[in-house]
């Protein structure tokens, strides 16, 4: 199988993950059938040796000087350390054996070396950034001063850029260690314990003595993964250690021509699971020369607002259509529930452990158990609601650039959404929706299509017009006025612009413009790689504007006839006489009445508006709530309004939209 990727013109190589399953195994020596559980326990017992080997690494070097000279790059005679991590820490001389006469081979090492190298060098940003937290330590570490802030981002690398949530952050862990022990610490090493090393294997860090996998000639989607598993938790020769076969079926989102790496491999639930990298050719993504464009903003209820723009030859920018929004108020609001029912578990969880107070004999004891296995599973169901979340968000995003045919999506930068004083509830839902992982997914899904994905500043685009950039009037929505906030922006100056609509269809707006307009100021991040617009020019800012549409009527209303007389006497909602009786099923006359025959009560779903009370179906009792009858699943509480590309039909209230 070769490993070289071909590639075409205006192509570029791109490698993703996808998730496997291995459900089965067979040895290849006896020919033995290995089941789901068998594997995993075998997989199991590897993952013990490396991830025991990787804690014994990370212990012994969890310091600043052997951090220090692991990043550095070079090594005690000068020459320069490889990239693979485990081949760095052999040429630094820093080794691990299992305990208690186990055999091992030497790639089962590499594994152990490869994961405690990845883990040490990535403490290294921490480590600086944790230096200069401390080195402009505040006086009042709750609240920083303009000139303080203007010091540690001076004193941080690349700090200039540098969210502000990340500073608060290591200051509030650095605020804790002082409660405790009356004092700074030295540095990240004194305040974090050494981090744990997880059970995984990375099959990346071997060779093909260790596995090797191959995809199916004959099938596309099936893949053949053999590696070298033990027969027993501590092998004590190499007759321990015997090869197995384990086929896998790939994702559909794997392309037929992608290149497979050795995966990683990871104990879930009971079963092995395989995180299978890929490379394959996606177009390239310029940074300039769109002239279509996607912008997109952020909300709290309304989870974003999205709509296309186009740049013109003569330099204007007008917009295609109305827009869209992304309602997920249900998904938000059981979002919001579990996380109170976690922080309650959290703080009834605290409370006996300081009635414990370290006394394993405890009647409390087995309470505690039971709350941490409740506390664990709360938080696996908000961890696959965030993602399931995050990734229906974003393939609506992209769906949205595909078609209006955009080159490129404009999202608001995300480092400067911070809510500031507007309540502990608030903030607390701003902080854990997730927007981080919706862009990420987001960049993922456009490198498929060829489409480019840049953030620009966020300043004043919710506040200015889109069509003459003045400040805007916040009002209550003309059709929902006893709905609390301000949805409804209009413009002060009614002579020269008078656009009014929903302040985030007005923020897209201001977005695509911004970032067509200052699309020659696109650079590409060097630590992330993502494309960046980072300031706005007051210049180019003038030009960010959108062109008003005229309001011309499609169809020729010319009076060309008299017009018709009506009946003064209105025709009644029912007819006076009973409908004749027909034959049985579905033909014959409709029966009078306004519900069609055979359905007896509209259902509620059908004129359903999403609302933060809606639940799910119950599957399971007799108990149906009201709320179920919205429907049940997770589509049916995401909601997003149809794209609507055309030209906009006249209307007398302008770029009204969709309001959540």
């Amino acid at each position: 199988m070769s490993r070289k990727l071909p590639l075409g013109e205006g192509e570029t190589a791109r490698t993703a993950c996808a998730r496997g399953l291995l459900r089965t195994g067979v040895v290849e020596k006896t020919g033995e059938v290995l089941s789901a559980a068998v594997l995993a326990q075998r997989v199991g017992w590897a993952a013990d040796l490396v991830s025991g080997m990787a804690a014994e690494l990370l212990a012994e070097h969890w310091n600043a000087a052997d951090v220090d000279v692991l990043t550095s790059g070079q090594d005690a005679g000068g020459r320069n350390l490889p990239s693979n991590a485990w081949m760095a820490l052999r040429r630094l001389g820093w080794t691990a054996a299992p305990a208690g006469g186990v055999k091992v081979n030497d790639r089962i090492v590499r594994m152990a070396q490869e994961q405690a190298g990845r883990a040490l060098r990535s403490a290294c940003w921490r480590a600086g950034l944790t230096s200069a937290v401390l080195e402009t330590w505040p006086c009042d570490p709750g609240k920083r001063t303009p000139k303080e802030w203007d010091q540690i981002r001076e004193a941080v690398s690349g700090g200039r850029y540098l969210p502000s949530s990340v500073i608060r952050s290591r200051t509030r862990q650095i605020t804790a260690f002082v409660t405790n022990n009356g004092r700074l610490p030295a540095d990240v090493f004194e305040l974090e314990a050494p981090p744990r090393a997880a059970r995984m294997l990375l099959l990346s860090a071997c060779d093909g003595q260790q596995a090797t996998i191959e995809r199916g000639e004959d099938e596309p989607q099936r893949a053949l993964l053999r590696l070298q598993l033990p027969t027993r938790p501590d092998p004590r020769s190499s007759r321990d250690w015997t090869w197995v076969a384990c086929p896998i079926t790939l994702s559909p989102t794997v392309p037929p021509g992608a290149i497979l790496h050795l995966p990683t491999l990871r104990l879930a639930g009971g079963k092995a699971r395989a995180d299978l990298a890929y490379t394959h050719a996606v177009p390239k993504t310029p940074r300039t020369g769109h002239s279509v464009a996607l912008g997109v903003d952020w909300g709290l209820n309304t989870l974003l607002s999205a709509g296309a723009v186009r740049l013109h030859d003569d330099g204007h920018i007008t917009a295609l259509g109305y827009g869209a929004q992304f309602r997920a108020a249900g998904i938000l609001s059981k979002q919001h529930r579990l996380r109170r029912l976690s922080e309650h578990l959290h703080t009834k969880a605290d409370h006996i452990e300081r009635l414990i107070a370290g006394d394993k004999q405890h009647e409390l004891s087995g309470k505690r158990r039971v709350l941490r296995d409740e506390i664990r599973f709360v938080s696996d169901r908000r961890s696959n609601l965030n993602n399931t979340l995050a990734w229906a968000a974003a393939r609506w995003a992209v769906d949205q650039a595909i078609a209006a045919h955009a080159t490129v999506i404009y999202l608001e930068d995300l480092r400067s959404m911070e809510a500031k004083g507007m309540g502990r509830t608030h903030n607390t839902r701003m902080s854990q929706t997730v927007r981080g992982q919706i862009a990420d997914r987001i960049r993922h899904l456009a490198s498929e299509a060829g489409i480019a994905v840049v953030t620009v500043p966020p300043r004043n685009t919710s506040r200015h017009c889109p069509q003459c950039l003045t400040p805007l009037r916040h009002r209550k929505a003309p059709d929902r006025p006893t709905v609390t906030g301000w949805k409804w922006a209009i413009c002060p100056d009614r002579a020269g612009c008078g656009w009014q609509g929903d302040r985030d269809h007005g923020a897209w707006r201001r977005i695509a413009a911004r970032g067509l307009a200052h699309q020659d100021k696109t650079v590409t991040d060097r630590a992330t790689r993502q494309m960046v617009i980072r300031t706005v020019v007051d210049k180019l800012e003038t030009q960010a504007v959108i062109a008003p549409t005229a309001e011309t009527s499609r169809v020729d209303r010319s009076k060309t006839g008299p017009t018709r007389r009506r009946s003064t006497r209105p025709a009644p909602r029912r007819r006076r006489a009973p409908s004749p009786t027909g034959p049985s099923g579905p033909a014959g006359k409709r029966p009078e009445g306004q519900a069609p025959p055979g359905r007896r009560m509209l259902p509620r779903a059908a004129h359903r508006h999403q609302g933060v009370t809606t639940i799910s179906t119950p599957t399971t009792g007799r108990h149906r709530p009201r709320g179920a009858a919205l429907g049940a699943g997770f589509h049916l509480h995401a909601h997003a309004t149809p794209p609507r590309w055309a030209s906009p039909t006249p209307n007398t209230m302008s770029d009204m939209g969709s309001l959540n």
